[in-house]
C-alpha cells in the first residue's frame, strides 16, 4: 500500500497531551490520524458531533479546566452511595 504525507500545525500542548494518551494505547500519532481519516471516510463526515457548547456547558468546562468546584469521592462505592441518596 502506498502512503502520502500530511503536515499539520497543532498547538504543542494539545499534541503533548494527545501523545501521552496515544502512548498508553500503544498507538502512534500517524496511526491515530489514519484511524480518524478512515472514520471520516466511512461516516462521510466527521465521526462525532461538533457543536458550540451552550453558556452553562462552556462555564462548567472552564471551571473544570481551572480546577474549580470539583467534587471528589474516595471510591466508586462512595460515588454510588451519593448518587442513590
Amino acid at each position: 500500500m502506498r502512503t502520502t504525507t500530511i503536515q499539520a500545525r497543532i498547538n504543542p500542548k494539545v499534541k503533548a497531551e494527545a501523545q501521552k494518551i496515544l502512548n498508553k494505547l500503544n498507538i502512534s500519532m500517524s496511526e491515530a490520524i489514519s484511524i480518524y481519516l478512515t472514520q471520516v471516510t466511512l461516516h462521510k463526515g466527521i465521526p462525532f458531533e461538533v457543536k458550540i457548547p451552550n453558556a452553562l456547558t462552556a462555564a462548567t468546562l472552564k471551571k473544570i479546566e481551572e480546577g474549580k468546584e470539583l467534587h471528589e469521592v474516595g471510591s466508586i462505592e462512595e460515588l454510588f452511595k451519593e448518587l442513590e441518596s
